[in-house]
């Protein structure tokens, strides 16, 4: 095999950033209850004027660009993100739908709808702050496990130990973990199973009542448990470029009752294509 087919079984994708999840029929989770990240020792400040007209639905649409020795890779991920308010704070809740992967080599990655929607973190208040009469969010990282159970998902640390008696089958395929599926040719394609800590964190500027654009910024973390077939079980710890343009962040307002299939019917007409790999 060619040496650029080997060093793409690298290809042990983040599932970053995508978030309580969309189930299977793509409606979004309860707000989080007594799991949430709220704050209680001191009162929020008051929002600023127009903040509370942010209340409702987004579809959102982010990038988060990897690289490390052997590839680059691109996670575009498509979801929601709730906003209401809460006790005076503008809260967030959100939720994931589907997860494209993109690489600079001759390989397909893919990761499966029922992992991307996996991801659960809890709901959040976000930062409401007016710069030069703009409204500018701020959503602070929700470490949250996926293929594994975390009493402490902010604090405690992702095991090492690929048999860890927490690890858990999230994506409900029979294997642990979540799975990745890499395909260098028709003969040879496998999986790979990983657990993953997702930590993500928004800045984003409202660019018009209806749209809200910014940058990611991630700090995931991934256990690879086991793959399909031992040529797979390459680890990698990928970095995110540091480049907001290659890191992009879009919410745009859609209606309540919109889910994960109504998102995929119409993401063509709110977002961009997918980038490529060109830097």
């Amino acid at each position: 095999m060619r040496r650029a087919g080997r060093r793409a079984l690298l290809a042990v994708v983040p599932l970053a950033v995508l978030l309580a999840a969309c189930g299977s029929d793509g409606d979004a989770a309860e707000p989080a209850g007594d799991d949430s990240a709220r704050t209680t020792s001191t009162a929020a400040p008051a929002l600023p004027a127009g903040a509370e007209d942010l209340v409702g639905r987004f579809a959102h649409f982010d990038v988060v660009a990897y690289e490390d020795d052997a590839m680059r890779t691109l996670i575009i991920s498509t979801g929601f993100s709730d906003l209401e308010v809460r006790d005076g704070e503008l809260w967030n809740q959100m939720t994931f739908c589907h997860a494209d992967t993109v690489v600079d080599q001759d390989v397909d990655v893919s990761i499966s709808d029922a992992a991307t929607q996996a991801i659960r973190p809890v709901a959040t208040p976000v930062e409401v702050t007016e710069v030069d009469g703009a409204l500018h969010l701020s959503r602070p990282a929700t470490p949250t496990p996926i293929g594994i159970d975390l009493e402490d998902p902010a604090n405690e640390s992702l095991p090492t130990d690929p048999n860890d008696p927490r690890i858990v089958d999230a994506d409900g395929d029979g294997h642990p973990g979540v799975t990745s599926t890499v395909r260098v040719t028709d003969d040879f394609t496998g999986e790979i199973y990983l657990a993953r800590r997702e930590i993500f964190a928004y800045d984003l500027v409202q660019v018009d009542p209806d749209r809200l654009e910014g940058t990611i910024t991630d700090r995931s973390e991934q256990l690879i448990l086991g793959a399909s077939d031992p040529a797979f079980l390459t680890p990698a710890q990928w970095v995110q470029v540091d480049d907001p343009d290659r890191n992009p962040v879009i919410w745009q307002r859609v209606d309540p009752s919109w889910d994960c299939d109504r998102l995929a019917q119409e993401r063509d007409r709110l977002f961009p294509p997918n980038p490529t790999t060109d830097w």
